[in-house]
């Protein structure tokens, strides 16, 4: 799979599920600034294919945590991993939330009150499963390796039955979504602030990856396999 292309894994074919609206719940319903919201499925997949941290919002005993954390996906869920240790990877009653934001920009207004962000934000609420089927697990872990690095996967060692069972890979539906995405200029240019005199307009942020930097424990020589060096310089949000 390489996620900068297509979405597919082991819960189904790609394409199969693309074109179904998202669903609108209370908590997916757009309310305010309606015409950023999207109920596209596809806007959903291309907003987790162009980030790759999220936010896991979870309930603990110790309290609600915001755990910063890799994903990867295909269609029908979005999977996240860590240590079978850790408190915010179970699954419990409660739901969790996974955000994912890509920011593409600030908006510079002619006041205060009218600056804001261009950005990319999905919001996916879920009942959080433990992955145990051998199989979906290797798939998920796969899926998470592949959107960080596509061709990393089948480069490396994979794990092994240690490494295996010291991890825990959460599967979150997709089922619930929200999806918003704001581009372009300042929404004052009607107002009587245009009036100002004042510069307004956007200040673009481009993230890229740079060249490599090798372990200083490689020998002398080995270089980077080209599914590595051929990123430098490229979007790493690509829409």
């Amino acid at each position: 799979m390489a996620p900068d292309t297509e979405v597919g894994g082991p819960a189904g074919d790609a394409g199969s599920l693309s074109a179904t609206p998202l669903s609108a719940t209370p908590r997916t319903r757009h309310r305010r600034l309606r015409e950023q919201g999207s109920t596209d499925r596809a806007d959903l997949l291309a907003v987790l294919r162009a980030g790759f941290i999220g936010h896991l919002g979870v309930q603990t005993q110790q309290g609600l945590m915001v755990i910063p954390t890799v994903y990867g996906f295909d269609e029908q869920h979005a999977y996240v991993h860590g240590s079978v240790a850790s408190q915010s990877l179970t699954a419990g009653p409660s739901e969790v939330c996974l955000t994912v934001t890509i920011v593409d920009g600030l908006v510079l207004a002619r006041s205060v009150f009218e600056h804001g962000v261009n950005y990319r934000s999905a919001m996916v609420y879920a009942q959080p499963r433990i992955v145990t089927d051998p199989d979906e697990r290797l798939a998920g872990l796969r899926l998470i390796s592949e959107h960080l690095t596509p061709g990393q996967w089948d480069y490396v060692r994979q794990p092994n039955r240690k490494e295996l069972a010291a991890t825990r890979l959460l599967a979150l539906s997709l089922a619930e979504a929200s999806v918003k995405v704001r581009t372009g200029p300042p929404a004052d240019a009607d107002s009587p602030d245009a009036e100002l005199g004042l510069w307004a307009g956007e200040l673009p942020l481009d993230a890229r990856w740079r060249q490599p930097m090798p372990d200083p424990a490689l020998p002398a020589g080995l270089l980077p396999p080209p599914h590595i060096s051929s990123r430098a310089g490229n979007e790493a949000h690509p829409r």
